[in-house]
Parts: structure tokens; sequence; C-alpha cells
């Protein structure tokens, strides 16, 4: 077995550092390939980022809340061996940056499609056109976080004024303080 460091990839768009915003996984857990590691958010958008190898968790980079700087150890994995020791994602494979949480587009990396949207159904006034997609579901939240969602540039806003941004009600997407 081999000890794998994924560290933290460089998101382009000159960021230098982000905020650990979620963990999708804990020490013990056994992930595969393209597996969501964890949730990321720079000034700009939420990042997931994926495992570039499988195996078992065996340490976490850091804490919720945490900034972390591009290349700083994200996670350690126990691996098979032959694979590299240090890897860290392309940043186009890490997730397309579409908005907090979200779920990456099909084409970002080579991971495979997500299943097809329902169809709706076509009323009988549509013609020869083809069915539309119905609208996916909002991505679920498997444990909802105490934590308020805010941009790292807010939060730091906040502090400098002294704004506790746990006794503010958010009137962004999924509640994010803007």
């Amino acid at each position: 077995m081999t000890l794998h460091t994924i560290r933290m990839p460089d998101l382009g768009e000159g960021i230098a550092e982000v905020e650990l915003v979620e963990w999708c996984v804990k020490p013990g857990d056994v992930v595969a390939e393209d597996q969501i590691l964890c949730n990321v958010m720079t000034d700009k958008a939420a990042v997931e980022i994926p495992s570039s190898v499988a195996g078992t968790v065996v340490e976490l980079g850091g804490e919720i809340g945490q900034m972390l700087a591009v290349g700083a150890t994200l996670i350690r994995i126990e691996g098979e061996a032959g694979a590299a020791t240090d890897a860290a994602p392309a940043p186009e494979a890490a997730a397309a940056p579409a908005g907090p949480l979200a779920a990456p587009s099909p084409d970002a990396g080579n991971k495979p499609a997500a299943p097809a949207a329902p169809l709706a159904t076509p009323s009988p006034d549509a013609g020869n056109k083809p069915p539309v997609p119905a609208a996916p579901a909002a991505p679920a939240r498997s444990a909802p976080s105490a934590r308020t969602l805010a941009a790292p540039a807010v939060r730091a806003r906040a502090q400098a004024l002294g704004i506790d941004l746990a006794r503010l009600q958010g009137s962004g997407p999924q509640g994010r303080v803007v």
C-alpha cells in the first residue's frame, strides 16, 4: 500500500487560497477515483474537489472554515502501490464553479454523464418539437450545516464591521449571506 498526498489544486484566475467549506469524507472512508472529497469556496465560487486516486482516507488536511493555500496538503489516502504519491487534480478536472455546491457539468473532466433527466410530457399542441427535459431537482445536502453560508470576502467584511453572520438570514441562494 502507498500513502498518496492530494494537494489543493490551482483553481486558476489568480486564486491563492480557498476556504474549506465541507468534507464529504472522513478518516477510514473508502473512496473511489473521481469521488468528491470536499467543497471549497473561493471569493467567487464554490468548487468540489475530486479524488485523483482510490483508497482509504488516512488524514484530512484541514478543518471546516480553515483557509488552505494552493499546494497545501488537502488529504492523505492509502491506496494501491504503483500510483503517484503526490497528486493534485488538474484545475479543469476539479469542477465547474457554477455556483454554491453546484453539481459539475457533464462535460467537466472525463466523468461519466449524470443520469438523463426525466422528460416532460409534451402538450397536444406541441407539434413536431422534441420533448423538453424537466427541471432537475436541487441537489440534496446530506446534513444541514450550522455554519452560515457566505463567501470569504463577505466573512472578512462582516468581521471587520463586527457583524455576527450566524445571526443573519441570508437572501442569496440556499440562504447565503451576500
